[in-house]
């Protein structure tokens, strides 16, 4: 498929469930956001000031985006009262973990993530450490198996 003519408008299936083209383009684009934001303001700064400009930066892409979602966190079915909070949520569907991090994407990282995806009930997620000298050594996949 080329990508320069996927139209988002139509890669939805019935109903709310995205389908894996739909996927597929918005990941490509979350990770050229993201390069774009690193190309212009670099690594070693806070991760505040890098959510901020990927929220922008996919906004000027007009792709929906919420962030610092307050999200209520239950336990078999019973409200606790505590909340987490999605750093930024692309399309109601992809979570993005937004990092600022010197020692790396560490595994405590990866498992915060994956129990985001598991208690917000998504399928995909994206862990970002901005503060890398390449953005790719910094871009992390994973995906909530169920």
């Amino acid at each position: 498929m080329n990508r320069k003519k996927f139209n988002r408008n139509v890669a939805k299936t019935q109903g709310n469930a995205m389908n894996k083209d739909h996927f597929e383009y918005l990941a490509n684009q979350i990770f050229q956001a993201s390069l774009e934001v690193h190309k212009n303001l670099g690594p070693g700064l806070l991760e505040s000031v890098y959510e901020y400009a990927l929220v922008k930066e996919l906004q000027l892409r007009n792709i929906n985006v919420q962030y610092q979602i307050k999200t209520p966190l239950f336990y078999k079915g019973h409200d606790t009262g505590k909340e987490f909070f999605i750093d930024i949520l692309v399309e109601s569907e992809i979570i993005v973990e937004v990092k600022s991090c010197e020692d790396g994407i560490r595994p405590v990282h990866q498992a915060q993530l994956l129990s985001y995806l598991k208690l917000a009930d998504k399928r995909l997620g994206f862990l970002i450490n901005f503060n890398v000298v390449l953005i790719k050594d910094g871009f992390k996949r994973l995906v909530n198996n169920y």
